[in-house]
């Protein structure tokens, strides 16, 4: 009698090619959904050849192997239970649905990065919780914080990512169910450096993930106003998800303590706050953030005045 395998190692791959009918920059389209050089649930192996992406999915979890080949063509394997939902979605997750046909430039730094960077297109997850979960995490601290948090989150509470051993990666896990992370324990909060705000947040939005999930449906701002009703999401949490889930190019993360300031010395020569970065991006309607991501693809760094803000551990609080 065959054994159950929940892990999906001994399954048959799920496979598609598919060629895109545009310009594609593969990496530069699935680089947002990469947590740091450690996220457990992205990997880029053979000098980024190939990218290796673990996530949810409504059947559940997948591992997704991509590969672009040299004529143009993407390859995609998939293990695991949610595999063809992942690949039936691959168009999307490379930015198929997206249209930057219609946008206008109007600034020459904007101008410039389109006109280098014609592959650069927003990808659609179509997928909620696995965004909205680090973006919790990454409310009001530094990255370094939150992407240890998610980090430690993901080894202790994810799955190991579906696959046969010796092909997917070494160490790459499933991003923590709602269910999973409901019943995480106190002091594993803590010792995963989450403070009590960002865990009531998450866990608001773990009772309720199955509901969020039709954001992603809505899309634009009724997808953003649906999150928007969990305590402990706001705007900036909104966008960071809808800028991922399904490729919203108006949803501008206000409310990010770099973004005004990027934006105001790559439009401007000078710091902005919110107010002014509203302003100074309003002809870019309703595509603006399209226009940050050209300015943020641009290699443009505003120059540093003062110290950076250093990490807090709060598993020492």
């Amino acid at each position: 009698m065959a054994q159950p395998d929940p892990a999906g190692r001994t399954g048959r791959p799920v496979e598609r090619e598919w060629l895109p009918p545009f310009v594609l920059d593969l990496y530069g389209v699935l680089s947002p959904l990469r947590r740091g050089r450690g996220d457990p649930t992205w990997r880029t192996v053979a000098d980024g050849a190939t990218i290796w992406r673990v996530s949810t999915t409504p059947q559940g979890p997948a591992t997704l192997a991509i590969r672009r080949r040299a004529d143009g063509t993407v390859r995609a394997t998939g293990w695991g239970p949610g595999a063809a939902w992942e690949i039936d979605g691959l168009p999307s997750l490379l930015g198929a649905d997206d249209d930057p046909s219609s946008f206008t430039a109007y600034h020459p730094i904007v101008a410039d990065a389109r006109r280098r960077m014609p592959g650069m297109r927003l990808g659609s997850t179509r997928r909620i919780w696995d965004t909205l979960l680090p973006a919790i995490l990454e409310q009001k601290v530094t990255g370094t914080e939150a992407r240890r948090s998610f980090r430690e989150l993901c080894r202790r509470f994810g799955a190991p990512a579906p696959g046969p051993e010796g092909v997917v990666p070494a160490g790459m896990r499933v991003p923590p169910t709602p269910a999973r992370i409901r019943a995480v324990p106190d002091w594993e909060w803590h010792r995963a450096g989450v403070d009590h705000a960002r865990r009531r947040a998450i866990l608001h939005c773990a009772v309720v993930a199955h509901r969020l999930e039709r954001a992603a449906e809505l899309r634009g701002e009724e997808g953003r106003q649906l999150l928007r009703r969990v305590p402990g999401i706001g705007v900036w949490t909104a966008a960071e998800v809808a800028q991922r889930a399904w490729g919203d190019p108006d949803a501008v993360s206000f409310g990010d303590f770099h973004v005004p300031n990027t934006v105001g010395h790559a439009l401007l020569g000078h710091d902005l706050d919110d107010v002014g970065m509203l302003e100074v991006l309003a002809p870019y309607v309703p595509q603006r953030q399209r226009a940050v991501r050209y300015i943020e693809a641009s290699g443009f760094r505003r120059p540093r005045f003062g110290p950076r803000f250093s990490p807090r551990d709060y598993r020492d609080m």
